[in-house]
């Protein structure tokens, strides 16, 4: 599935698609360095990335990708318990209403404004499909400096285990609680998309 954000939709799902596998490419090996394969060159796009994968695009009214993640239900194969189940110091948190937020991704080509506004959307996306999809929880695993801002959003967030040196970056995973008081919470955390009350639209992928 792939739900995107936005005020109208002027392109097609495949162009979203392309668009936000390009802007992976760009940030997570172009500028963080990730040692990770591209498909043409191009694009970043991983086992992952299959029939299971739902999406979430906060896209302008062009369709120009502006910010977007990856939710991979946590019953199937997913990046936490395949690749570092040891960051949890417990039994990795598993279920039908538990999804994974994986490649949160903030296009390089928009100033520090529209980066803050573009992340802003994406959160709140994030917990709003949360709510409609009856998911109650999501995990992840990310890097230290971006592992704290994420628990400072004002969701009920917690780290699953102790940060550690994997591959040269410092890792930690972490869980968030999704609920009804969750946008408040967000509200609260200073966490306010732009004043364009975007609607949301979902398209079967």
């Amino acid at each position: 599935m792939l739900h995107v954000v936005e005020q109208t939709c002027r392109v097609q799902e495949d162009e979203l698609l392309r668009r936000m596998f390009m802007a992976r490419k760009q940030v997570f090996i172009d500028l963080l360095r990730w040692e990770i394969p591209a498909l043409g060159g191009r694009y970043e796009v991983d086992h992952f990335d299959d029939e299971h994968a739902l999406y979430l695009i906060v896209a302008d009214p062009d369709g120009a990708h502006l910010a977007s993640a990856r939710l991979l239900p946590t019953t199937r194969p997913h990046i936490l318990a395949d690749l570092y189940a040891d960051l949890c110091d417990g039994d990795v948190p598993r279920g039908p209403d538990i999804y994974e937020v994986t490649r949160f991704c903030l296009d390089r080509h928009i100033n520090a404004a529209a980066r803050r506004d573009a992340r802003n959307r994406l959160v709140r996306a994030i917990a709003d499909f949360g709510l409609a999809q009856g998911i109650r929880r999501y995990t992840g695993v990310a890097e230290g400096p971006w592992l704290r801002q994420i628990l400072a959003f004002g969701w009920r967030s917690r780290p699953l285990g102790s940060l550690r040196w994997i591959d040269g970056r410092m890792l930690g995973a972490l869980v968030i609680d999704i609920d009804r008081e969750t946008p408040e919470l967000l509200t609260r955390g200073g966490i306010i998309a732009g004043t364009s009350a975007p609607r949301e639209m979902c398209h079967a992928a």
